[in-house]
């Protein structure tokens, strides 16, 4: 074993620790196929306008709610994680945007029928409390990690390892959608590649996404990052699948 190789593997695993959804860590280490077939913001820009009450839900630290500049007094957010929440109220709160901590999305902390669009990128859902928090006719609009998601690499360094979200696919989401009482407008799915050129982010890519490699570490999984190292070292790479989808569903 390559003891430089250890140690830095071991500090990659030391460092791993994120604060809203921040990967510059690995910028440059790896890359993520991003190119996908939609445009989320364009979508959103579609059906949101102005006069609009706007929920973000698991809005991480804000970044991309704030990017779409919809007016602060209409815009309320929820975020389930505490730190995020703690980062929501120091950047969110001051503008005036309702934060909300929320970790429980079945049970959202709001009336019935106050929003007119609910946006939700990549975070957890429930069609039946959406429905309830919606206005008649309003939308919900999410880009999702599908259930397929980076499953290589989880094989790769955890064999066995079950899907953290069974069914989270286009084709069941849009069967539980119709079957809360909504109409989907849009859906699409897409795969695409993600390529690490160092183990090191690799192996702080996997202590980030606890839900995706459940139990990692570099003590536990050493036989398979060696094993990983010589994928790298024979390809130039070590490379997974993404898994999105996109879904558009109006209440009725």
């Amino acid at each position: 074993m390559n003891e430089a190789l250890l140690k830095n593997w071991k500090a990659e695993e030391e460092m791993a620790h994120i604060v809203g959804w921040d990967f510059s860590h690995i910028h440059g280490r790896y890359e993520e196929e991003d190119d996908l077939p939609w445009d989320f913001r364009a979508v959103i820009g579609e059906h949101l306008k102005k006069e609009h009450r706007l929920l973000d839900m698991d809005t991480g630290g804000g970044e991309f709610l704030l990017s779409l500049g919809h007016p602060y007094p209409l815009t309320s957010a929820t975020e389930g994680y505490p730190p995020n929440v703690k980062v929501c109220r120091r950047s969110l709160s001051p503008l005036g945007i309702d934060v909300r901590e929320a970790d429980d999305d079945s049970a959202l902390p709001f009336a019935d029928g106050v929003f007119d669009v609910v946006i939700n990128r990549h975070g957890s859902f429930d069609p039946m409390e959406l429905y309830r928090i919606l206005k008649p006719k309003g939308l919900f609009i999410t880009q999702q990690v599908g259930e397929e998601n980076d499953r290589a690499l989880v094989e790769l360094l955890l064999p066995g390892t079950p899907k953290p979200f069974s069914g989270l696919n286009l084709a069941e989401q849009s069967w539980r959608f119709e079957k809360a009482g909504f109409a989907v407008l849009r859906g699409e799915e897409a795969f695409g590649p993600i390529r690490f050129f160092d183990i090191g982010a690799l192996v702080w890519f996997a202590r980030v996404i606890v839900w995706e490699f459940p139990g990692f570490s570099v003590d536990r999984c050493l036989p398979q990052l060696i094993r990983a190292q010589e994928v790298l070292e024979r390809e130039g790479c070590v490379e997974g699948t993404t898994h999105r989808y996109l879904l558009v569903a109006q209440k009725k």
